[in-house]
């Protein structure tokens, strides 16, 4: 069964929002969903924009949202805007017209979907989803509301990575044989042994886990580390992996497919609440003969081909022949999507309405080339995978992966 229909869900009923339609040439009306550490870079980076206005706060740590409330006040005055403490308030409010979501992973495509349903455009952080399944859902979604979706992949909006596939899609390297990449091991351990921790006051813990399986409190497996606990992300392959692999992605051609054949291993914590692994050992072959290659190391990109090879991380760019790394494109070369700035991307695509660099599609093809590394060291034998139909090719097992239950009263079909 094709997985659009094997796994679609709807996101949870917020009430009866009119449809939005952007007000000539007024300020773009910002609300942000979670403004902890990635929310609070992009609500620093809001602020300092002309033509648009944060009009709408919420976070389910009190104290969070208290921090984010002064600095906005301070910018703006405090009556520019309205704090939420549930996001299905915020998308009720007339008063925004898009929407940055910087939730755990768990809650991504679901808040990403009621956003787009409730009439409002959407950046999403990445990695877009924690499910295979849940990002299709996103993308028919996307689609049938016609509204806008950027990915915070914002590597897409570096030059050296731009340039990198340019060189790459115009044949500089000739034909491609080879893409080895690195993410870095678990910036977190833990030592947690003992009882939960009490939920502290200004955290309404039940409404953090939404969807995910209860579990009980631990300080240490809540905001940022719960990217290391598998019910809530996935870990350095979506952490990092989300970013370098849709750089691979990008390169190959392949923002509408992924590969056919997946291997993996991994070695995880022995001890604590942390269960994703710590190093990877991660193979997809594509069906043009391309295998990438994804280990644990300093993160970056390594392109191989019959005439040269192109490393690229941040900040950083070294090609062979060196000749490569002075070269500037012909005016007939295929040129890339050309963005300097990811969030002002974002905004350019809600007034024109065109898609931005990194839209739902792409986002959930580079997702899910995350989860397939996941599932492979998971299940610890080689997958093979159809990436037309979305499912893994006679095998149960792995198809069951490819979505998860969500908890009451997050749980819908």
């Amino acid at each position: 069964m094709a997985l659009t229909r094997a796994y679609q869900w709807q996101a949870p009923d917020v009430g009866d929002t009119p449809h939005h339609t952007l007000r000539a040439k007024a300020p773009l009306r910002i609300g942000f969903i979670g403004v902890g550490l990635m929310g609070g870079d992009s609500l620093t980076n809001m602020l300092t924009r002309r033509h648009v206005t944060v009009t709408a706060l919420c976070d389910v740590d009190a104290h969070r949202l208290d921090r984010a409330a002064e600095r906005v006040t301070e910018a703006q005055g405090a009556d520019s805007f309205e704090r939420f403490h549930d996001f299905r308030e915020l998308l009720r409010s007339d008063g925004v017209d898009a929407v940055v979501i910087s939730t755990p992973d768990h809650w991504h495509a679901l808040q990403g979907i009621a956003t787009m349903q409730c009439g409002k455009d959407a950046y999403i952080e990445k990695p877009l989803t924690l499910t295979i399944a849940e990002g299709r859902r996103l993308c028919d979604v996307a689609a049938a509301t016609g509204r806008i979706c950027q990915t915070g992949s914002q590597q897409r909006s570096s030059r050296e990575f731009r340039h990198a596939c340019e060189l790459i899609r115009n044949g500089h390297l000739g034909v491609i044989q080879t893409v080895d990449l690195c993410i870095p091991r678990n910036n977190r351990h833990s030592n947690h042994v003992g009882d939960p921790d009490p939920v502290p006051p200004e955290l309404d813990y039940e409404l953090w886990l939404g969807p995910a399986p209860y579990r009980p409190y631990h300080a240490e497996s809540c905001h940022y580390a719960f990217r290391f606990i598998s019910d809530f992300s996935g870990g350095q392959m979506t952490n990092w992996g989300a970013h370098n692999l849709d750089i691979v992605q990008w390169a190959l051609d392949a923002d509408t497919t992924g590969p056919v054949r997946i291997s993996g291993s991994g070695t995880f914590p022995s001890d604590g609440l942390f269960d994703t692994p710590d190093d990877v050992d991660v193979s997809w072959e594509y069906a043009n003969g391309v295998t990438v290659r994804c280990t644990t190391g300093t993160p970056h990109c390594r392109f191989s081909g019959a005439k040269g090879s192109i490393e690229v991380g941040r900040g950083h760019f070294e090609a062979s022949p060196a000749a490569l790394n002075d070269l500037t494109l012909g005016a007939d070369a295929l040129r890339l999507c050309h963005s300097d700035n990811h969030m002002e991307n974002f905004l350019d695509s809600v007034r024109t309405r065109q898609q931005p660099i990194c839209p739902p599609e792409t986002g959930h093809r580079s997702a899910t080339v995350c989860h397939l590394g996941n599932i492979a060291i998971r299940l610890n034998r080689p997958l093979n995978w159809d990436p037309a139909a979305e499912q893994f090719i006679d095998d149960d097992e792995a198809n069951a992966l490819r979505d998860r239950p969500r908890r009451a009263p997050w749980a819908t079909d």
